[in-house]
C-alpha cells in the first residue's frame, strides 16, 4: 500500500500528469517536453526524475540524448495507463499540449524525409540488383509462425521496415540500430503507421542491451554483409532468444559485385549456406530449410533458425561480445 501511495503522489501534480499524457503518445526528449510545456529544462527534468523513480516513465539514452516514454513493464506500468486514460479528453491544457506535440512530430518527419531523400539513391541502387522487396517480405511472413509473434527484435532496423511488416503481429517489437539518422526515419515511419507498441533504440548489434531470453522472434535483415564479425552478430541474437524462439537471417548469396564493397561499405560479398548454418549451430541454433530468391544479378537468401532448448552459444561465437548465454 505504501508503494501505491508513493506512486500516486508522484503523479498527483499538474505538470507531471501532463508529462505522463505526452509520453503515452511517443518517445520524447527533455528539450521537446520543455518546448511543449513552456517550462524551464531544470524544472521539467525534476518532474521527469520523480516519474521515473516511481516507475511511471521509462528513460533510455541514445547517444547524447535521453528519451522518455510511458512505462511498459513493472508494477506501475498499468497504473500509468489508467491515469492517462482518466484524463478528460476535452481538457483544454491537454489539447494544447497534444497540438504542440503534433507540430514536433511533423518537424521530425520532415527532417527524416529530407535525410532519406538525400541518401535514398544508395538503397534504390542496391534494391534494383535483386528481387523486389515485397517478394522478400512475403517470404519472411510465411516462414514465421501464424498468429501472435510475441516479443520481436529487429537487429539493424534501419528505416524500421521490418517493424512495419511484422510489428502488427507482435505483442511488443523493438528495433536496434547504431545510426541515429536511420532511427529518426524509423520513428517517423512507425508513428505514421500507428505502431505504438513498436520502438527503436540506438544499440550495438554485438552487445544488445537486453537480458538473455528476452524475445520470441528476431530478424537480421540485410545487416550481416556490413558486419566485421557476422558469427558474433548471430551469437548475440541467439543469446536474447527464448528456447524455441525463431531467428530469420536475410542477406545475399555469394556474388562478385565488388562495387558494393567499394561504394556501399559492404564487408562481405554474400554468404554461403554452409557458413551461416555453421555459425547458427555454434550459437545454439538449428538452421534448416533455407529459402533462395533469385534476382539479377543478386540472389537473396533467407536462413530460418530456431533456438534450441538447453544449448548455449560456443565461446568462439561470443568472444567479441562479452555476452553471457
Amino acid at each position: 500500500m505504501d508503494d501505491l501511495l508513493a506512486t500516486l503522489k508522484a503523479a498527483a501534480e499538474t505538470t507531471r500528469l501532463r508529462l505522463l499524457a505526452l509520453c503515452a503518445h511517443g518517445e520524447l526528449t527533455v528539450s521537446e517536453l520543455t518546448q511543449i510545456l513552456g517550462q524551464s529544462q531544470p524544472r521539467v527534468s525534476r518532474h521527469l526524475k520523480l516519474l521515473c523513480d516511481a516507475c511511471l516513465l521509462d528513460r533510455f539514452r541514445e547517444g547524447t540524448f535521453a528519451f522518455y516514454r510511458l512505462a511498459e513493464k513493472g508494477p506501475s506500468a498499468e497504473l500509468a495507463r489508467v491515469l492517462v486514460d482518466a484524463i478528460p479528453g476535452d481538457d483544454p491544457t491537454l489539447a494544447l499540449d497534444l497540438e504542440r506535440l503534433e507540430a514536433i512530430k511533423r518537424a521530425r518527419s520532415e527532417a527524416a524525409s529530407s535525410y532519406f531523400r538525400e541518401n535514398a539513391g544508395r538503397w534504390h541502387e542496391i534494391r534494383s540488383l535483386h528481387v523486389p522487396e515485397r517478394e522478400v517480405e512475403e517470404a519472411l511472413v510465411r516462414l514465421l509462425p501464424d498468429g501472435d509473434l510475441g516479443d520481436l527484435l529487429d537487429v539493424g532496423t534501419g528505416t524500421g521496415r521490418m517493424l512495419e511488416v511484422l510489428g502488427p503481429r507482435a505483442r511488443r517489437a523493438v528495433g536496434v540500430d547504431q545510426s541515429r539518422e536511420m532511427l529518426a526515419i524509423a520513428r517517423a515511419n512507425l508513428e505514421a503507421a500507428g505502431l505504438r507498441h513498436c520502438h527503436v533504440r540506438q544499440a550495438d548489434m554485438y552487445q544488445l542491451p537486453f537480458p538473455s531470453g528476452s524475445f520470441d522472434a528476431a530478424v537480421i535483415h540485410q545487416v550481416l554483409h556490413f558486419a566485421e564479425d557476422p558469427a558474433d552478430v548471430l551469437g548475440e541474437a541467439a543469446r536474447v532468444l527464448r528456447p524455441g524462439g525463431r531467428l530469420l537471417v536475410v542477406d545475399f548469396a555469394p556474388h562478385g559485385l565488388e562495387a558494393l564493397r567499394s561504394e556501399h561499405a559492404h564487408r562481405r560479398l554474400g554468404f554461403a549456406d554452409g557458413e551461416i548454418t555453421l555459425w547458427c549451430r555454434q550459437a545454439g541454433l538449428d538452421c534448416r530449410d533455407v529459402v533462395h530468391l533469385p534476382g539479377d544479378p543478386l540472389t537473396v537468401s533467407i536462413w530460418p533458425a530456431t533456438r534450441l532448448a538447453g544449448r548455449a552459444a560456443s565461446p568462439s561465437v561470443l568472444s567479441s561480445t562479452g555476452a553471457t548465454p
